[in-house]
């Protein structure tokens, strides 16, 4: 892929510093390592050093165009002038900001690829995973060609691949990469998880994709050392469904342009159903389990907006070998039987949502989409059952806020035989405010609580777990007595395998699919299921 640098910058607010030259770009990079000849470098503000000290390592290494923001030092000034490790001169492009600029300038690099694909974007604070994946499966069991970009897995057109970053939804470049390798590889659709970090015009990595179709599973306090606020965090999701109104929805899919049907599809139990229902100008379909397959009593008796046309689920059954229920459109007489083999009773809401989505974005009645859901294959990490041989029951999943520990401890309590015991921790230099009610609530449903490290980053990892300890000590857990605080992750699942009897059930959540634990200084490798399967053979 070749681009001039001059059509890259034509939706731009861009100057030139220095001489105005046009290179020829062969790659965008935003991390100096992958510089190499004939690279754009973007240089992004960071948290701890502004990417502007990188300017000359990268001119070193080949970048021949360079986009920044704020001043230069007249060090990086001479770098570019004495020119690139070719020796030609390097375009210099100050923007007002460098992060927003990559999303139109990757798009321009890419050919535009959503303008030749069928996107379907997933937003919420839990679930968007699974619902990805579950809309990506039913796509191919239904004929079409698609890839599929999130936190666990991304394909652009083969099977299915572990996604090696922490990042939900990665910077615009590889978005846009992404996107037109799909089309390469000949996908006529694309489902893209798209967390609020990504929907945000602070990093605009989503704002040049124009989607087609956007699901939206909940919002509940998370991120906010992000957004600053539950309002901001709200607003930030609903992007998604705001973009559906930003662009024409003629594609040219196959060779040929056709009218793409937009719409939106939400979560009825949500308390902020309307506000999400309202986001977008387009049609609005939702989903509700009368609160069967969520938190007690959340919300079961929800108001549906006017707008919206309702599908519900009745006659709820889940086991940790699946779900049933039978769906039916609220003013419909006729039952469709739904079957899916996943574990949680809450994945109904996630396959509720790809049925209604896949039938509605391809046209395929939905009794045919529906009768595809027993073919699912569920998430790694996402209630996945760890057996060993063991006489009880282990299960991981990516459970990591005060939310879904409502979701998923109620019905694990209500069948299990023996007691619960529940190992987790959570994300340092993250909110904070969220520990103390991790700890409240994981203690007011489990019999033992074990606090362990999940990324500690730049904080003391005891002093990050005393903080969820608060909210489980107010609820009667004690050192000992219910309450373990082991930041070694390894030896508190080893502690919380030594306590499981027979027909217990062991939790381990909050790392699931991811490959490492972040610490201050370094990254150790680590894999949660792997772990837990070593463990189980020491027993």
């Amino acid at each position: 892929m070749e681009k001039k640098l001059s059509q890259l910058t034509q939706k731009l607010e861009h100057e030139y510093i220095g001489k105005k030259i046009d290179p020829t770009i062969t790659e965008l990079c935003f991390d100096s390592r992958d510089v190499k000849e004939g690279s754009l470098f973007f240089a992004l503000p960071g948290t701890h050093v502004h990417g502007n000290k990188f300017i000359p390592k990268a001119i070193e290494q080949g970048a021949v165009a360079i986009v920044f923001q704020d001043e230069l030092p007249s060090e990086t000034l001479n770098a570019a002038q004495l020119g690139s490790k070719n020796g030609n001169e390097v375009a210099l492009i100050k923007v007002p900001d460098s992060r927003f600029a990559m999303s139109p300038m990757a798009e321009a690099f890419y050919d535009n690829p959503s303008a030749k694909l069928v996107i379907i974007g997933v937003t919420g604070t839990e679930g968007k995973s699974s619902t990805v994946a579950f809309v990506w499966q039913l796509l191919r069991l239904c004929g079409k060609t698609a890839g599929f970009i999130s936190t666990v897995q991304y394909s652009t057109g083969d099977d299915a691949i572990a996604n090696p970053e922490h990042q939900t939804t990665p910077e615009a470049p590889i978005v846009q990469r992404q996107l037109y390798e799909m089309l390469q590889n000949g996908c006529h659709f694309a489902v893209v998880e798209s967390s609020s970090h990504g929907l945000s015009l602070r990093t605009n990595r989503l704002g040049n994709v124009h989607f087609d179709a956007a699901i939206w599973m909940n919002v509940t306090h998370e991120h906010l050392e992000f957004h600053g606020t539950v309002e901001q965090y709200k607003s930030d999701k609903a992007n998604l469904f705001r973009s559906l109104d930003t662009h024409n929805h003629k594609k040219i899919i196959c060779g040929r342009e056709q009218n793409i049907p937009a719409f939106g599809v939400i979560n009825l139990e949500d308390p902020e159903a309307d506000y999400f229902a309202k986001a977008t100008k387009h049609p609005v379909y939702g989903f509700t389990t009368f609160g069967k397959a969520g938190r007690e009593n959340k919300n079961a008796s929800c108001i549906v907006p006017a707008k919206v046309n309702e599908y519900q689920a009745h006659d709820l059954v889940a086991s940790a070998e699946g779900i049933n229920f039978n769906l039916k459109e609220a003013k419909a007489t006729q039952y469709i039987s739904v079957e899916a083999p996943l574990p949680g009773a809450f994945n109904t809401y996630n396959v509720m949502a790809a049925i209604i989505t896949v039938s509605k974005i391809t046209g395929i009645p939905i009794e045919e989409v529906a009768e595809k859901a027993k073919l699912l294959e569920p998430v790694k990490g996402r209630m996945t059952l760890i057996d060993c041989g063991q006489p009880f029951e282990v299960i991981v999943d990516y459970a990591h806020t005060p939310s879904s520990f409502e979701t998923i401890f109620p019905p694990l309590r209500k069948r299990a035989k023996g007691k619960i015991t529940a190992v987790f921790g959570s994300g340092g230099e993250r909110d904070t405010k969220k520990r103390p009610e991790q700890g409240r609530i994981a203690a007011l449903w489990c019999d033992t609580v074990i606090l362990a490290d999940e990324d500690p980053r730049g904080e003391d990892s005891v002093e990050l777990l005393e903080m969820i300890a608060v909210g489980a000590r107010k609820v009667g857990k004690t050192e000992g007595k219910g309450l373990y605080i082991i930041p070694d992750r390894k030896e508190a699942i080893r502690k919380a395998f030594q306590l499981a009897q027979k027909d217990d059930i062991v939790l381990l959540l909050g790392k699931a699919h991811e490959n490492s634990i972040i610490y201050k200084d370094y990254v150790m490798p680590y894999d949660e299921i792997s772990t837990a399967k070593e463990l189980l053979m020491e027993l």
